[in-house]
């Protein structure tokens, strides 16, 4: 069992449960899913630079990323319907306990001049979205095998009805929120 599970059920539960008083434990918040993006309209004609990427998230994630298609054709973007402009991953389960573990853990000290995560950055339902300018932070990837320089949004859907509780879920659970 992941290492973070293991840490929400015997610590972050009980916690929350006291601080916010729960009548049940089904109403304690947890983690839902965790869905890595990256967007790459600049290899709608590339596909080695999307295979790239490809590697990279699979690396990163442990997981097969989709190829995200464009819904519509933009003019202005040189772009039609049905081309590829990135890829997503949603992980689920342990795969997304041993993400957000080497996330918060390994990957976010590496970050140059790093004080914390945007505390701000909830969207009033109590889900999560962290933007990441570099894939170079994980471990996994290899500085001389990089193509390109890629940014990634991670978005951490709760089961927490607002902010505060979704806010104080991540937090206990190691999110190093700038102070």
């Amino acid at each position: 069992m992941a290492r973070l599970k293991d840490f929400y059920k015997n610590e972050v539960a009980p916690a929350l449960m006291k601080k916010f008083e729960y009548k049940s434990v089904m109403q304690i918040p947890k983690l839902d899913k965790v869905i890595v993006n990256v967007g790459a309209g600049d290899c709608k004609d590339n596909q080695k630079a999307l295979d790239a990427i490809i590697k990279d998230i699979a690396t990163i994630t442990g997981q097969r990323p989709v190829v995200t298609k464009a819904k519509k054709s933009v003019a202005n973007f040189k772009l039609r319907e049905g081309m590829s402009i990135g890829v997503k991953v949603t992980l689920r389960g342990d795969m997304m306990y041993e993400f957000v573990d080497r996330l918060f853990s390994v990957a976010l000290p590496r970050v140059r001049d790093f004080r914390g995560i945007n505390p701000d950055a909830f969207d009033g339902r109590g889900n999560y979205s962290l933007g990441l300018k570099e894939q170079l932070i994980f471990p996994e990837i290899e500085y001389d095998k990089v193509e390109k320089v890629r940014g990634m949004n991670v978005v951490f859907v709760t089961t927490a009805p607002n902010d505060e509780e979704a806010k104080e879920l991540l937090a206990l659970m190691g999110a190093p929120f700038a102070k």
